[in-house]
């Protein structure tokens, strides 16, 4: 059988600091547990625009369609803030989001023991923390028709659509509900729908695709502000979170700061299954492409290959394999290795991305 393929774009600032630790984790599965992957490079964002004029080549979209899974490691930076729009870094993470369809977006956020002074909420409120949050991505209130600033009367007004179908609000129920039988069996559906339409016919067809083929799976309905206080005031309640565009948008942001550092943060954009069951994916961590410490060797790489193990479990059912890497990362911070980021009020010497990379790498082999 052929090794499955993975297109790496390792994009801007830390990008390529990080994702140079990843190719190293993709190369020890290789070595170690006879899991190869045939793995290409190519740009993304201000590194393509620098090279072709374009956030990204026409070939490179060709190639993220027909991989098996897309990394990406960070777009953009101030060097490009004066671009016109269109061509913008970010353009070319939202064309391939766009292009491959990439309907539910998974936000994990997962609290290791070790850090769980890092959050801003109290320690028994955070610590063992796992629960995902499963944000549709391809439409609402950011791609609804109307939408504008138009003049009427003697003013402007702004005017943005939320807008759902119901199958789109079926295909990333399904999504939740898939991935709910992967972890707590148990499913959160928010939305507004006491005061917006589209909260209605969100809540009621979740309800009709759970009824029909998830009855198996406990599902709740919770309005979207609800959840925002339930997050902060106890997040272990949830397991999978389902929600709409800007909600989720929203309520990940809050969920990641219950972890302690946006430099632990992985997440997934999948889309619908190909022929072989594969879903059409793009990996990456949550943080940006931080320019003020590009290339000081002070990244922590941890979001990006966590992002790795995301594709192992969801791209490449490899999900033992994900734990152990998993396993490997906590390890490593129980053990006290910290990169900048991480430093508590204790202080200590941090170590760098490279020598986390390292610890990682040792405590895979002390694994097997």
């Amino acid at each position: 059988m052929a090794n499955p393929t993975l297109l790496i774009l390792a994009g801007d600032g830390i990008g390529p600091e990080v994702m140079g630790q990843v190719t190293r984790i993709i190369d020890w599965f290789g070595a170690k547990r006879d899991l190869p992957f045939d793995v290409e490079h190519d740009l993304v964002g201000g590194a393509a625009y620098d090279k072709h004029g374009t956030p990204l080549h026409d070939d490179t979209m060709a190639r993220a369609l027909e991989v098996d899974a897309v990394l990406l490691g960070a777009v953009g930076g101030p060097k490009y803030d004066d671009l016109d729009f269109s061509v913008k870094p970010e353009r070319g993470l939202l064309r391939l989001r766009k292009e491959m369809d990439l309907f539910s977006n998974l936000r994990p956020a997962q609290c290791f023991d070790a850090l769980a002074d890092f959050s801003s909420l109290k320690r028994e409120l955070v610590a063992g923390l796992d629960i995902m949050i499963v944000r549709e991505l391809t439409s609402g209130v950011y791609f609804g028709e109307p939408r504008g600033i138009f003049e009427e009367g003697n003013e402007r007004v702004g005017i943005n659509t939320q807008r759902y179908t119901e199958s789109e609000i079926d295909r990333v129920a399904r999504s939740a509900f898939e991935l709910a039988r992967r972890r707590g069996n148990k499913v959160c559906s928010m939305e507004k729908a006491n005061v917006m339409e589209s909260g209605i016919l969100w809540r009621e067809v979740v309800q009709k695709v759970h009824d029909e083929d998830y009855p198996d799976v406990e599902l709740s309905h919770m309005y979207a502000d609800n959840g925002a206080m339930q997050l902060v005031r106890a997040p272990k309640q949830f397991d999978v979170i389902v929600t709409d565009n800007l909600f989720g948008d929203i309520l990940s942001d809050c969920a990641a700061m219950l972890t302690g550092s946006l430099g632990m943060l992985p997440s997934a954009s999948l889309g619908a299954p190909n022929a072989e069951g594969r879903p059409k994916a793009l990996y990456e961590p949550v943080h940006g492409s931080a320019p003020d410490i590009t290339g000081k060797g002070l990244a922590n790489p941890i979001a990006c290959i966590l992002s790795f193990a995301m594709a192992l479990r969801y791209s490449f059912d490899q999900g033992d394999e994900a734990t152990r890497l998993e396993k490997a990362i906590e390890k490593v911070l129980a053990d006290g290795a910290r990169t900048a980021d991480l430093m508590g009020p204790e202080g200590g010497t941090p170590i760098s991305t490279t020598q986390m990379g390292d610890a990682i790498l040792a405590a895979l082999d002390a694994s097997l």
